[in-house]
């Protein structure tokens, strides 16, 4: 079985490993973990939420010959999700209610006598706006006396970036991509006034965690606490009385950015109606003449775009540094849809880097699928002049990524440029319009052009004219 491949995020779970087999997504169970999957499987519950795509859809397959070899006792074989995307990249809402699903289940497995032996946010993953549990090998008979040994972990990899946007305005981005593990009681009650402890959760869940911990780090502890909570008589009502809590804390979090300052943000951004039109018609006849796969909308912006290519697409990843935008392109998909694009908050600049162990826990953005087709519209202006990138460079990527290239070239002359210059003190750098041009021509083919705002901007319609990985 020269194609089964491991996935370096599963390795810490000793009773299930992940594999990649011949384009399948299976999942190698232990004999602890076959009997806890065979437990779940005839809950109702499990039926449910797998019918509503709150649990990802998943079957027991035959063993592979090669898993058999090598200890394991049972495989299952998970659907596919269509775009792997880590919780650094996601907007406030969208950790917010990834967090509910992750409590829902738990409180549901809970009535069956059930439960989450952990409560990573990595165990959610996302089909569009839809955030789906995928890590089945999570769930495990509840013993009478155990506690939710996954608290602690909520709160380092839900709630407190959740309180540290909603509470204090920070992006949580930085942190979690910065730890995998999250970020520790202690760092947010450092953070946190006297007014935010008394905020909903800061003074149980952050305040009291911080001392928790703080005395338990001094103390000689002898036996786990896990057996202490059980010698004690932990009762199942404790642990669905603070799930309840929590869902009600999670549920009123909001990130509090007025929606004035909102309303200002989109019309600095708009288009007059007659070029919006002209754009958006050579943009979606790119998409249905291609009738991609897989569309990344590189700068997505407010998502128009990636909404508009969405019709024409398998699937559309939206992506934008820009986290007021991408977080208002979520709610708009929740309520609205459509069903297949997913938001991402992304500094193109600086993209997500290959992390954990070995760097091979969490991979790079390109590794995690080729694009049929590339949007990158009105965005290389911003990385040359604003992130400092050589034009080159940038347009090298852009040939490295897709097979196909939608191009805005916003020219020297356009007033948001010259605003951009004057802000770096009038220098040009590589940007003036007729080497872009020709640096284009040289590392694409050119399918079809045009130009609208009476030529301050070009559209470009491209196929690489390089291989991936290769640059001039």
């Amino acid at each position: 079985m020269t194609s089964l491949r491991f996935d370096a995020g599963s390795f810490r779970d000793r009773e299930g490993r992940v594999v990649y087999f011949e384009n399948r997504v299976l999942r190698a169970l232990s004999p602890r973990a076959l009997e806890a999957w065979e437990r779940l499987a005839a809950t109702a519950f499990f039926e449910r939420m797998s019918e509503q795509g709150k649990i990802v859809p998943t079957r027991r397959v035959e063993l592979p010959e090669e898993l058999e070899t090598a200890g394991w006792a049972a495989a299952l074989e998970h659907q596919r999700i269509s775009f792997v995307s880590y919780p650094y990249e996601w907007p406030f809402s969208m950790l917010r209610d990834a967090a509910l699903l992750q409590l829902e289940l738990l409180r549901l497995a809970l009535d069956d006598n059930m439960i989450l032996k952990d409560a990573s946010s990595y165990n959610v993953q996302w089909q569009g706006a839809q955030p789906v549990f995928i890590d089945v090998a999570s769930f495990e008979t509840w013993v009478t006396g155990d506690p939710w040994a996954g608290y602690l972990q909520f709160c380092q990899l839900y709630l407190y970036p959740l309180f540290l946007t909603a509470y204090l305005d920070v992006g949580f981005q930085p942190w979690l991509r910065g730890s995998l593990e999250g970020i520790g009681a202690e760092e947010i009650n450092r953070l946190f006034s006297w007014r935010d402890r008394l905020r909903p959760g800061g003074a149980t869940d952050v305040y009291l965690q911080a001392r928790l911990q703080a005395a338990h780090a001094k103390a000689e502890v002898s036996g786990s606490l896990r057996q202490e909570m059980r010698r004690v008589g932990f009762r199942k009502q404790m642990i669905v009385r603070n799930v309840e809590r929590l869902e009600k804390i999670v549920r009123r979090l909001r990130w509090r950015r007025s929606e004035s300052e909102w309303a200002s943000y989109t019309q600095a951004c708009s288009y007059d109606s007659e070029n919006r039109r002209h754009k958006r018609r050579f943009v979606e006849e790119a998409a249905r003449q291609l009738s991609p796969s897989l569309v990344w909308d590189l700068g997505c912006n407010t998502g128009d775009y990636s909404c508009l290519v969405a019709e024409h697409a398998d699937y559309v990843v939206a992506i934008d540094g820009d986290h007021l935008a991408v977080e208002h392109l979520y709610r708009r998909l929740a309520m609205d849809g459509p069903s297949n694009v997913l938001p991402l908050c992304i500094q193109l600049a600086d993209p997500s880097p290959a992390l954990g162990w070995r760097e091979r826990e969490r991979r790079t953005l390109s590794e995690r699928g080729r694009p049929d087709l590339v949007l990158c519209l009105a965005l290389i202006h911003h990385l040359v002049i604003t992130a400092n990138l050589p034009v080159a460079e940038v347009l090298d990527w852009l040939a490295g990524l897709g097979d196909t290239l939608v191009l805005e070239l916003v020219t020297e002359s356009d007033p948001m440029v010259q605003r951009l210059l004057r802000n770096k003190g009038g220098a040009v750098h590589d940007y003036e319009t007729a080497f872009v041009v020709a640096r284009i021509e040289e590392r694409f083919e050119v399918l079809e052009r045009v130009e609208i705002q009476n030529g301050l901007r070009h559209l470009y319609l491209l196929q690489p004219r390089i291989q991936p990985g290769v640059t001039f």
